[in-house]
């Protein structure tokens, strides 16, 4: 068969192509990204949670719904802290309200799925929210999954070696959470503790626990320091049990212990987070222009129905959400090529994020970035994290060569990181 090609056929062809070449940025500006944000609103960090959606939708009216020259469609989900129900509103963001990108969730195990979910995608991404399990994006990282906020153990960087050198004591208990985040937590302050000659005792307790008095009561007479990393309200519950219980032991607190979801509740156990040592990627009290103006448009926009200033969990948000803006904007909004340009400034970008912290990716699409020591004050009758030390530039190894890290083992109850560091 002949197929005969005129020249006025070839340039309808032509005129055609050319239409729909040139209409494709207009279709592309008139569609808009839907951006699904997961976080808990339900269960122990519900509060933390409510924050996240704050600090996300303060960047989102700042750019007006806009990022790349599209309009951003916002899709709220919420999960419960438990893997399986943040799977479950995962999958209902990507199929059924068909986002082009989730930032999300707040709590460790949780990432972890999301991090093996994002495995099988194709043209989505998944950008962390506020979980911080190490093991998210250390082993096996997926690569649709990305993390501008640092992990548990970064997080902790700096406090035990201050801890074993500078406060000189030899011996430290531990109240933890029996999960992924905590795990993370204990072991990040561990390695440096014991790596300083410290020793250590573990008390774990599972999320949601209620009576903590089996635990109290086995805390060691000769412990010079209680390091306690739970949070919301089984930190909570803990605390308040402690100071029922007559408890005096100086405190550190992990980096959700020391966050306005605790400080800001009314209770016995105020009294004894005045002094209380912490580490993390916030702070209440920082000299710092960016950190300052933050808290002052935070305020301003959510006066009384937020917090004193915002929480470790609306930061990490905001913070994962300043990088899907920031690379959306350099691509001019394409998510198309199953988000390949995207995804690569994705990777590259980097920035400054609220508390004025330099942020950059790893290869494995894990935060290098800065964590602060800090200190609770009484100030004006209101508790206050206050920053007395930085620590610039943290890698998930924690200045490890990355073999030497990952022979460690995963942080679990059973490996809580204390070990002899050589070098």
């Amino acid at each position: 068969m002949t197929i005969n090609i005129t020249r006025r056929t070839a340039l309808k062809g032509f005129a055609a192509t050319a239409a729909s070449t040139l209409y494709a940025p207009a279709i592309l500006a008139n569609t808009p990204i839907r951006l699904g944000g997961l976080t808990t609103l339900e269960g122990p960090f519900a509060t933390g949670g409510q924050d996240s959606f704050r600090c996300m939708q303060m960047l989102l009216e700042q750019a007006n719904f806009t990022a790349g020259g599209r309009k951003i469609e916002f899709i709220r989900e919420s999960s419960n802290a438990q893997a399986d129900v943040a799977l479950a509103r995962a999958r209902k963001l990507i199929e059924q309200d068909n986002v082009d990108i989730i930032v999300g969730p707040l709590s460790g195990a949780e990432g972890i799925a999301l991090r093996d979910y994002s495995r099988t995608l194709t043209g989505k991404t998944i950008v962390n929210g506020s979980s911080g399990a190490s093991d998210t994006t250390l082993r096996n990282p997926s690569p649709n999954f990305f993390r501008f906020s640092t992990d548990g153990a970064q997080w902790m960087a700096g406090l035990g070696t201050y801890v074993a050198k500078t406060m000189n004591i030899g011996e430290v208990a531990v109240v933890a959470g029996d999960y992924a985040f905590p795990y993370s937590q204990v072991f990040g302050f561990s390695l440096e503790y014991c790596g300083a000659g410290g020793k250590m005792t573990y008390l774990w307790s599972p999320l949601g626990t209620t009576d903590y008095s089996t635990i109290i009561a086995r805390i060691p007479k000769t412990a010079g320091a209680l390091l306690v990393v739970h949070g919301g309200t089984d930190g909570l519950a803990f605390m308040t049990q402690y100071a029922q219980a007559g408890g005096n032991l100086p405190l550190l607190g992990g980096s959700i212990m020391a966050d306005q979801t605790m400080m800001s509740a009314r209770g016995p156990h105020r009294r004894l987070l005045v002094g209380m040592l912490s580490s993390g990627p916030i702070a209440d009290v920082h000299d710092d222009p960016m950190w300052n103006d933050f808290v002052a448009r935070y305020q301003k926009r959510w006066g009384s129905e937020g917090f004193q200033s915002p929480s470790i969990h609306g930061v990490n948000y905001a913070t994962n959400l300043q990088a899907v803006m920031r690379a959306l904007d350099q691509v001019g909004g394409d998510l198309s090529n199953n988000q390949q340009a995207f995804q690569a400034a994705l990777a590259k970008v980097e920035f400054q994020n609220p508390m004025g912290a330099n942020v950059k990716l790893d290869e494995n699409r894990q935060a290098i970035s800065d964590v602060f020591m800090n200190r609770i004050e009484e100030r004006a009758g209101q508790l206050r994290t206050v920053t007395f030390q930085r620590t610039p530039a943290v890698t998930q190894t924690l200045g490890m060569p990355r073999e030497q890290f990952l022979a460690l083992g995963s942080p679990s109850r059973d490996n809580p990181g204390c070990v002899a560091r050589n070098g």
